[in-house]
């Protein structure tokens, strides 16, 4: 069964995002599909054929950077909305947050500094069912650095793309307009399932 991208398209007009820097950034997601859907067939030809040599190697490795570009994309987009929604101060998560962090605003300031630290990559709050315990991680790759068993909770796209075109270097001016588009209620769902 082949992936099939999403449509975000009613993204658009989202205070803090140009359409050109939203439709470019559909385009690169669009091409994670793609790729993973060609990788996924290419891999079931070549197990079939028994051909699991280094070429074999090397397009699993990539395979795990496609679908991971893929999903990440997914999920950075699936928790923002256009006039973007507050976090419910009675969920479970938001308590689960002051239980992990100290406060709300720890949490934040903390996901933030992630999020503006230098490099590129993805800022992400994790949840670890079986600790019971909340993280903020940096990803540096797609494919490298995610926590095993973990759920993303939230999920900020800190490559270039996602930011260089409307905010050039301001960074932490990118992450202030995603944080005004993040859908809380969906970040709550992620927790509570």
């Amino acid at each position: 069964m082949a992936f099939v991208a999403q449509n975000f398209d009613m993204l658009l007009g989202t205070a803090g995002f140009s359409e050109t820097l939203l439709k470019n950034h559909f385009t690169l997601y669009q091409g994670y599909v793609t790729n993973s859907n060609k990788l996924s067939d290419i891999l079931a030809v070549m197990a079939k054929e028994g051909k699991t040599g280094p070429e074999f190697a090397e397009l699993k490795r990539r395979f795990g950077w496609e679908f991971n570009g893929m999903r990440l994309h997914e999920l950075y987009f699936g928790n923002m909305v256009k006039e973007g929604k507050a976090v419910n101060q009675n969920s479970a998560l938001y308590k689960k947050i002051i239980e992990d962090f100290g406060s709300w605003e720890n949490w934040e300031k903390d996901f933030k500094s992630l999020g503006a630290m230098r490099g590129i990559g993805w800022a992400i709050l994790y949840y670890d069912p079986q600790s019971k315990r909340l993280f903020n991680v940096w990803i540096n790759e797609h494919d490298v650095g995610h926590l095993s068993g973990a759920v993303p909770l939230l999920v900020l796209d800190i490559f270039e793309h996602a930011y260089m075109l409307d905010y050039g270097l301001k960074r932490t001016d990118y992450i202030e307009a995603f944080f005004k588009a993040v859908d809380w209620a969906v970040v709550e769902r992620r927790f509570l399932e």
